[in-house]
């Protein structure tokens, strides 16, 4: 089985390595990801986010120094979820691609708002590294 896949892409003046350094350490991620985290804490080798679904743990899988910034959130039920994110090198700029799926259940103005709060973050990403 697959699901339905929206790719969200935001082009960034700035090197894919510079973008993945900065957008792949999850202490950034209150910075630029409003949609994931509102406030992120180390505990133990764990990160734990304060979402709007409630607390989370995010974990980059990478490898993040090549642009590879798949992350999975484990949601407070404990699914984990699967987000696929690129960072491609774009001329001497980037690329930032970011795969949502539509899940079993989501209805269609939920994924709709899905992918604008994707969208906004990935913005967001944009006007911090660009600055």
């Amino acid at each position: 089985m697959t699901w339905p896949a929206l790719h969200l892409s935001q082009s960034i003046r700035r090197s894919a390595e510079a973008v993945s350094a900065f957008a792949g350490d999850p202490a950034n991620l209150p910075q630029w990801a409003a949609g994931l985290s509102t406030g992120i804490r180390r505990d133990g080798d764990r990160w734990v986010t304060d979402s709007p679904m409630g607390e989370v743990e995010v974990e980059f899988v990478g490898p993040v120094e090549l642009g590879v910034l798949d992350h999975d959130v484990r949601m407070p039920d404990g699914t984990v979820v699967h987000n696929p994110l690129r960072v491609l090198r774009n001329d001497e700029g980037s690329e930032v691609v970011f795969t949502l799926y539509r899940r079993p259940g989501v209805t269609d103005e939920d994924f709709a708002q899905d992918a604008e709060l994707v969208r906004q973050d990935l913005a967001r990403l944009r006007d911090v590294l660009e600055g």
